[in-house]
């Protein structure tokens, strides 16, 4: 970068120097700068006539400019796609799976404080007393984001090695991704 602005200031100086070697040369028909400076251009000039306003008047004829600037599409114009719904749901629970660790984690180590029963003996009674629907629908609740974003967390892999991008690719991916979901879901529910 630096050697190009140096070779830069260099032709500009040689062409207002020495203008009629300059343009004799190949050099000036790569540098624009250079051009300009011999006068090897046409100037175009377009004249604008100017007026002074006020604040208020000018916050006007902005609000009247945004009136008629034309709204960009929205995602209601799209079809929605697997490939949206994944990219969302990874981030949620993404961000539900670190939430919930580093509530429970805080919660753990304020328990003695306050008294609260939250070590492992005691976490495993209280769901060993639940009946086996509660069970299966904590399991269930609790397995259902951690293996989805692990599923997807090996998707993102397969796509940092350049494959799997084409558009049909990341359908099918994305499908498989969310059966593998349900089935290993199913499996640690009912485990």
């Amino acid at each position: 970068m630096f050697a190009q602005r140096v070779a830069q200031q260099s032709l500009r100086r040689l062409a207002v120097q020495q203008p009629t070697s300059f343009t004799r040369t190949a050099l000036s028909k790569f540098a624009a700068p250079s051009a300009i400076a011999t006068s090897n251009h046409y100037a175009q000039i377009r004249p604008a006539a100017t007026q002074t306003i006020n604040q208020n008047d000018g916050y006007e004829i902005l609000v009247k400019q945004r009136r008629n600037r034309p709204v960009s599409p929205h995602l209601s114009i799209y079809q929605p796609q697997v490939t949206w719904y994944l990219s969302a749901l990874n981030r949620i629970t993404g961000s539900t799976l670190s939430g919930g660790l580093y509530v429970f984690g805080a919660a753990y180590l304020v328990a003695p404080l306050f008294g609260w029963h939250l070590e492992s003996a005691s976490i495993a009674a209280s769901f060993g007393a639940l009946s086996v629907p509660a069970k299966v629908a904590i399991k269930m609740g609790l397995s259902l984001p951690f293996t989805f974003h692990c599923w997807n967390g090996c998707r993102h892999l397969v796509w940092d090695t350049g494959n799997e991008f084409s558009n049909k690719q990341v359908q099918q991916t994305g499908w498989t991704v969310l059966g593998l979901t349900v089935v290993s879901s199913g499996v640690l529910a009912f485990i």
